[in-house]
Order: C-alpha cells, then structure tokens, then sequence
C-alpha cells in the first residue's frame, strides 16, 4: 500500500519554547485505522494541526500526500459556529451550492443517526447530539483522511455503538484520539504512541490491548537486563577497592575494573517511563451541613423536539447520590445545567449549600484566567476566605498541574488537563451539592478509576451523568433518574 503521510526527524516547539515533539518519525500508508494515544497535555491534538497544516514543524519533514484531502472532527464546536443553522453549519464545512449541501447533509446525518431540520441551531443540540454534528461536518467534506479527536465523548452507548459499527466498514483512512480502549480495539489496525516523556512517537502494530502487552514486556526487560548490569557493577567495585588496596601491580587490575564499570554504567538502557497517573484524592464536603439538600419537584425533557413536563418527588440528602440517565437529547444536561445556574423551575436548593459543577463543556471555567487564578477563587469560594498557597500546590499536583502549567492561560490547556484541573478546583471548593456531567470526558483511562472512587466516597449529596457504565459501575448510587420513563 502506498504511504500518504510520512513524518521524518519532526520537531515542534511552542513559542514560549514548550517542546511537544523531538525528532519524531512515523509513517500511515492509504486505508489504514490508527489510534493515536498518549498521555492528556502530550500534544495529541497539536500532531492533528501538524497534520492538516495548520502549525508548521519547527523542524524536520511533514510529507502528506496532496492529491488526498483531509478532514477533522475537533472535540468541541466553535462558540462562534454554535448560533449557527445546522444548514449554515455544514454549508460553512464543505462550502459547495445550497441544494448540494442539503443533499451531503442528509446522507451524513442519516450516518451519525441524528435527525432534526435544517433551520434548528446547533446550541439547541445536547452535547452527544453534537458531538454526532461534529462528524458529520467532516464526513461531508468526503475525506480520503479523517481525523478524529475524541469522538465518543457525551455519545450514549447507541451512540458509541452506532459509530463503531461505521468506522468499521469505513473505507477510507482513520487516525483517531480517543481514551477509550474497547472503542479503539473494534476497528483500528495500529497504534502511534506519543511519549509525553521521551516527545517520541512509537508506532505499533495491533491494537491498544497489544500494545499494553508489549510495552509491559519491554519494560520487564530492561529492568532485568539494568539488574544484570547493576550486579556486575558491584562485583566489580567490590573487586576494584579490594586490589587497589593491595598496591603494586594489583592497581592496574583495578584499573581495568574500573574500566569495565564504567563499560556497564554505559551499557544501562533507560527504562521506558510510564504515564503518570493522578494521586489519590478525595473532595471534602461543605461543613455544618444537615438534611435536605436539594428537592426535584418537576423537570422537562424533549421528546420529538417537543418539551414536555413531568412530576417529580425526588429528595436528595447529605450523602446521598443521584444518578440521572437517559438517551442522548433527552435533556439530562440541561436540567442538571438549570438546577447549578439556579434556573430550574422544579428544583429548590437549600440556601447556603455551596455547589460544585463539572460542566462537559468547561462553561464553569474562565478561559482568560490562569490555572493558578483559577485554583485560586476555588479555594475562597469555601467562605473561609483565606489562601492556603501550599495547600493549593499540593492539590494541584496531585492532578499533574505544576509548573508552567500554574502560569498557563486556562484556553492553552488540552481538554484533558482543562478536566483535571476541574476536578483540582472542586477539592478546593469542598462543595455541598456536587454536580458531575459527563466527568470522564477528554480524561486518561489511567485516572478513571483514581476520580471514580473519590466520587464514590464523597460525603456531600452529588448529582451525576455519564455515559460510561465501567466509571457508574465503580460508584455508590442511591437513586436513579430515568428521564426516558
């Protein structure tokens, strides 16, 4: 098969000279299905815009072959492209006449399984139905290369099954961003690792599944084959110290074992380094509170793009937790999303119970503040009005938020490290009512079960949605709201 893309000795570095890329080599040959994987912050989504040509190599050669067009499905729609006409919308994707616009839209919509008129606005649409949009208007540009970042987020699982069963009979060329091993394993044919350590990319051959095998044989032998060297090294100091002591000629034998040690010490491999994964954390609950937290007497779901209201005589209490499910649509996010803001008609919060919200979209985070800034109003938030500066560190470490991350702009952040330092602000917030909408979203499948357990515990009343039954599986549930009965 032909190769359409070829990376050789690629460097990329930011302008404020964070390195995302060193002299990285791989190659993609035409038809094939590729996971591309790594750590949250690697610089995943920055080798999509490498890719499509958007950011230029500080070095080395991006070969793409320019007969082949390609096309990317973003995590997140454009705030600007969300008052927007789903026509106008996919008009602006693939820019062709009117009447052949509505023709492609309808076929890629029948694709993705979303149906709903050409006037609706794309902020009318839940976060899974727009999700369904933002592969859609890459499908209708006909791609010989699509690109996907994170498909499956706020997808249900029809949704997830839906695009696993297309990508599988998808003829064309798919490299796809995703924390979802199962997903990844139903269709792709490789893997491109991308090192957040070594800022290598390792190609692999198989599925995700394969690769963890075989990283975890490599590592096996080089720790054996460091131990090996490490044996060796003592012997021969033991040796070394013991002939230089003699004198005379018995000093040149020393010599010559401290020849080979320094032989071994060379020939020890670095050992190649995990992921790191997020410490064991928990979220402190509000103090001084006891009974009824929040009271859900009605609520609304859209039904055939109808509103429709129902009754309800849900009571959440102090550690109590509520689970809210439904199909994609339905209107699970936004009446969680109503009842943070204060706006739901049915739902009545007890005065002075503070409220933590992980929004799927980050609406709860300034993008113009620094992640020091932000961590920062968190932790006044909890009334004692006073800064613990070591204790905001400590936390924030414990999400992988050090550095020159404290310093960065909330909008440099990839989605992952935006999640993480969610979560970093709710610990600081120590809320009464937690509120949790689709929370394993853009996170690293090694911090899922750290997150699923803090939830778990949390001793405050929490109001969850997720799509993933795996994380709901891992945490205590009291009662479930099923917006579809």
């Amino acid at each position: 098969m032909e190769t359409i893309i070829r990376f050789d000795k690629v460097t990329f570095t930011y302008r404020d000279e964070k390195q995302i890329l060193d002299e990285v080599g791989f190659s993609v040959r035409k038809g094939m299905k590729v996971a591309l994987m790594g750590q949250n912050g690697a610089g995943k989504s920055t080798l999509f815009k490498l890719l499509t040509g958007t950011l230029k190599p500080t070095s080395g050669q991006i070969s793409v072959d320019k007969s082949m067009t390609v096309a990317t499905a973003h995590q997140v729609i454009d705030q600007l492209d969300k008052e927007l006409t789903i026509e106008q919308y996919f008009t602006k994707a693939c820019n062709q006449e009117p009447h052949e616009v509505r023709r492609r839209m309808a076929s890629v919509l029948n694709a993705v399984n979303l149906h709903a008129p050409n006037d609706r606005l794309v902020k009318s649409f839940s976060g899974g139905q727009q999700a369904r949009l933002l592969l859609a208007s890459a499908l209708i540009q006909n791609p010989d290369l699509l690109l996907l970042d994170e498909p499956t987020n706020n997808l249900d699982q029809a949704g997830i099954d839906h695009l696993m069963y297309f990508l599988m009979s998808y003829e064309n060329s798919v490299i796809v961003i995703s924390h979802d091993a199962d997903f990844l394993n139903s269709f792709t044919q490789g893997v491109l690792y991308l090192d957040s350590h070594t800022r290598k990319v390792e190609q692999y051959a198989g599925n995700y599944h394969d690769v963890v095998k075989e990283i975890e044989i490599r590592i096996e032998r080089q720790n054996r084959q460091n131990a090996q060297m490490e044996k060796g090294i003592r012997d021969n100091k033991e040796k070394a110290n013991f002939f230089a002591n003699k004198g005379g000629k018995m000093r040149n034998v020393a010599k010559k074992m401290r020849e080979k040690i320094e032989q071994l010490e060379s020939e020890k491999v670095e050992v190649r380094k995990e992921d790191k994964t997020i410490r064991p954390f928990s979220i402190p609950v509000q103090q001084n509170i006891v009974g009824e937290v929040l009271k859900i007497n009605s609520y609304t779901i859209i039904h055939n793009h109808t509103i429709i209201k129902k009754k309800s005589n849900i009571f959440l209490l102090k550690d109590k937790h509520l689970l809210v499910i439904g199909p994609n649509g339905i209107g699970k996010s936004t009446l969680i999303d109503s009842i943070a803001k204060g706006t739901a008609e049915g739902a009545i919060l007890t005065p002075g119970v503070r409220l933590g919200y992980y929004s799927q979209d980050f609406s709860t985070l300034n993008y113009d503040d620094t992640a020091w800034d932000s961590l920062s109003k968190a932790m006044l938030e909890t009334g004692a009005g006073v800064l613990n500066e070591q204790r905001l560190r400590s936390v924030a470490a414990g999400f992988l938020i050090t550095g020159d991350l404290m310093g960065s702009r909330i909008r440099s952040l990839s989605e992952g490290q935006k999640g993480l330092l969610s979560f970093a602000r709710l610990v600081l917030m120590e809320p009464g009512l937690l509120i949790l909408d689709e929370p394993t979203n853009h996170i690293n499948f090694r911090h899922i079960p750290v997150i699923a357990q803090a939830i778990s515990e949390y001793k405050g009343a929490l109001i969850l949605v997720s799509h993933v039954p795996e994380f709901v599986s891992q945490i205590k549930i009291h009662e479930r709201l099923d917006l579809e009965k």
